[in-house]
């Protein structure tokens, strides 16, 4: 069990800054056995959208929100909605402009004056979610290799997510001027974020892969007549 302050402290740093390190989420083996999984399916490009699919990933997104210090900062009424792959080296290579993670994935369209911002990724419907449940949402990113400064992290502006949706533009400059941190990680660390956090990424540099499954945790029920499409 992990000291208390210890908890406290990555608590208050995830509320106040936005996101957090969780070090050795995964040991060695597990790492290995995620990554066995993700070879077997002989995905091809940067990477999917549509992981969550896949009964060893709902297991394995379980496992993560059971995890010391995981579970204490993942609500007991959130479950996983969503699971990316991404995988970025030289061949398969894109950087991040400045942004915000402001759409989710549903079942079906519902038409409704507070839902905008509708379009179609992989072949499944992607909303604009409303403020209120962007605030609840909470994406860890874990880490299947070792991420350096070569690798193009994920790089974050502390704090940023306590502005909300408002204007991204003045808000950017304004809080560009306090500087961004780089986020690296070891294999098996999971970074774990507001969605409302402004973070961008550049271009990976050096040799090695940057390999990465991206959770989205939320409420189980959604608003407007909206179901995620991998809960029932």
């Amino acid at each position: 069990m992990l000291p208390t302050h210890t908890v406290h402290a990555k608590q208050a740093q995830f509320d106040d800054q936005g996101f957090v390190l969780v070090d050795e989420v995964l040991d060695a083996h597990e790492t290995a056995n995620v990554l066995e999984h993700l070879h077997g399916m002989n995905l091809g490009g940067a990477g999917s959208r549509h992981l969550l699919a896949h009964d060893w990933c709902k297991e394995l997104a379980a496992r993560l929100a059971a995890k010391p210090l995981l579970h204490e900062l993942i609500p007991t009424t959130h479950a996983a909605v969503q699971c990316s792959y991404f995988r970025k080296s030289l061949d398969q290579n894109w950087l991040v402009a400045w942004h915000r993670d402001l759409s989710i994935p549903v079942a079906a369209r519902v038409d409704h004056p507070e839902l905008r911002g509708w379009s179609e990724k992989e072949g499944a419907v992607f909303v604009q979610a409303p403020t209120d449940l962007l605030t609840e949402l909470i994406a860890v990113r874990l880490h299947l290799d070792d991420c350096t400064h070569e690798d193009g992290p994920l790089r974050v502006i502390p704090g940023s997510h306590s502005h909300g949706t408002i204007g991204q533009g003045p808000i950017l400059e304004q809080c560009k001027a306090t500087g961004s941190v780089s986020c690296t990680a070891k294999a098996g660390d999971a970074l774990v974020i507001h969605p409302l956090l402004l973070h961008a990424s550049s271009k990976a540099t050096g040799q090695s892969e940057r390999r990465v499954l991206h959770f989205l945790f939320g409420p189980t029920s959604l608003p407007f007549g909206l179901q995620w499409v991998y809960l029932p």
